[in-house]
Order: C-alpha cells, then sequence, then structure tokens
C-alpha cells in the first residue's frame, strides 16, 4: 500500500508497511479516504528530529482511529523495522503512552535514537525534502508550533 501526504510545502509518498502494522496501516488509510485528515495541520516540528500531525484540535491533546477508541501498538522488537530504527524517513504513531494510538503521526526528519514506543507502519519514498522544509519552518520553542501553519491531507494510492 501507499499513500500521498499532500501538503502545504509539497508532496510526500509514504509506503505503508501493512504486513509489519496491518491495524494501523488500515487506520491511516481508512482515516485519509474519510477525509478525516483533510486539512489538519503538522502542529509539532522539530528540525533533526520529526515532523507530527493528526490531530483535528492542531495541538497533539486530540484525535482518535477509525475504530473508535485508541487501540494497541503493533511494535515487534524482532522485526527489522525495529533493528533498523527510526531513520530519516520512517513514518510512525504518536502516541501518549503504550497503546495509545489515535490519529496522530509523525515523520522523521533525520536519524535519531528513540525507544521502540512507537510503532513504524511507513517510510517516506518521495519528498523527504519536503519533510525536511516543514521541520524547518519558523516555530514556537516553548512549544515546537509552527508559527506559519503547514496544512496537510492524505490520499490514499492503493
Amino acid at each position: 500500500h501507499s499513500a500521498e501526504i499532500i501538503t502545504s510545502k509539497g508532496k510526500i509518498t509514504v509506503e505503508l508497511f501493512a504486513d509489519a502494522a496491518p491495524k494501523t496501516v488500515t487506520n491511516f488509510m481508512a482515516l485519509g479516504a474519510s477525509g478525516y485528515y483533510d486539512n489538519l495541520t503538522f502542529h509539532r516540528v522539530i528540525p533533526g528530529f520529526m515532523i507530527q500531525g493528526g490531530d483535528p484540535n492542531g495541538n497533539g491533546t486530540g484525535g482518535q482511529s477509525v475504530f473508535g477508541a485508541r487501540f494497541e501498538d503493533e511494535i515487534d522488537l524482532k522485526n527489522d523495522l525495529y533493528q533498523t530504527g527510526y531513520k530519516a524517513g520512517v513514518l510512525a504513531m504518536a502516541n501518549a503512552g503504550p497503546d495509545t494510538n489515535g490519529s496522530q503521526f509523525f515523520i522523521m526528519d533525520t536519524d535519531y535514537q528513540l525507544p521502540p514506543n512507537y510503532t513504524i507502519f511507513g517510510r517516506v519514498t518521495e519528498g523527504q525534502e519536503v519533510v525536511d522544509a516543514i521541520a524547518r519552518v519558523d516555530r514556537d520553542p516553548s512549544s515546537d508550533m509552527p508559527k506559519e501553519k503547514v496544512t496537510f491531507s492524505v490520499k490514499v494510492i492503493r
């Protein structure tokens, strides 16, 4: 499966890992196809780390899954994805602790050491320069919220 994240800064194409994270990919694709993500923002951007979006509240406090409630992590530490880690271009779920996945996700701007607490469900195949550009917009250093609104929508390819 793949999807396009169409942002106000350009297009990011992602490959989705349905074998490694079937429920997470189903959630992302269903939210994208339903228009849930339309005109949401990347509310947290940290250059040299990642960009985060998918919260209808626009501040990191909200979002729900297509399943209604939050859903469980799909983390298999034996999978090569977690051996390699959170490299530039990795697409993963943001959460508020174990098994609290909703609609928020992040895309890695650069390789970064993170504990394996976030379900990896895809990677950027085109448009990493767009991720880099979003990560570098002016932001409020206390909240990492962009001063310039960066919006996006998700279009499912297949």
